[in-house]
């Protein structure tokens, strides 16, 4: 799967703003209590590293709520930078926008980081490699934030995929073209359960893991370096 290719698709980069806080439950409560989460260890003039940061919604939630922080955006879509300095505007001051992969990203050492809504499309081993790559660029006892599809352990995937698929139609209730979306993203998403998803931190170095946020096929981590 051609993870990008969403990404600098004209249409889609248009719709992203509106179209995420529809899909994703409680997605302004998810910006608000990873800024909670990461202000109890980072200081008041904090520098922090946001991984797949096209779009800039986290951003502008985050540079909103803490005046003192200075960002990091590392994004592989030129589109979705170009969104996010869009959606920034006069805040894009405070915010160092880059382009590529994690090798983009500074050395730091960062205080604290966030990662929204962009594991998910990583197969398990990149995935690992990414942890790996931010934990290396985080001072000891930072925090780090995850949010992405997931499920509890011992259940199916594609039943709590459907479930965020009728919650972002609203009104639609289409239950048997839910299953069949689910069931193409399940094909096209490498997702991993709670457990192994908790397991896969572990490995990468973080301590002190917890669940902070579960809606539908969505889960919310917060871990330390």
């Amino acid at each position: 799967m051609d993870t990008l290719r969403p990404f600098t698709d004209a249409a889609a980069v248009a719709r992203y703003a509106e179209d995420t806080p529809r899909k994703v439950p409680g997605y302004a409560d998810l910006h608000r209590m990873a800024v909670l989460l990461l202000a109890e260890r980072a200081p008041r003039d904090a520098d922090i590293l946001v991984y797949g940061a096209g779009g800039g919604l986290e951003l502008k939630a985050f540079t909103e709520a803490q005046p003192g922080w200075r960002l990091v955006g590392v994004d592989p879509s030129a589109e979705m930078l170009d969104l996010a300095r869009e959606i920034l505007g006069p805040l894009l001051t405070r915010v160092d926008l880059r382009e590529g992969y994690m090798e983009a990203a500074p050395q730091g050492p960062f205080n604290g980081a966030a990662c929204l809504l962009t594991l998910h499309f990583l197969e398990r081993e990149e995935r690992l490699a990414v942890l790996r790559d931010i934990r290396r660029r985080m001072k000891p006892g930072a925090r780090l934030i995850v949010a992405h599809h997931s499920y509890p352990q011992g259940s199916e995937p594609q039943d709590w995929l459907a479930r965020s698929v009728l919650f972002a139609d609203r009104g639609v209730q289409d239950v048997a073209g839910a299953s069949r979306s689910a069931q193409m993203m399940g094909k096209q998403l490498p997702i991993l359960s709670a457990a192994e998803e908790e397991a896969l931190l572990e490995q990468a170095g973080f301590r002190e893991i917890a669940l902070f946020y579960a809606a539908f096929s969505f889960r919310g981590w917060v871990a330390t370096a």
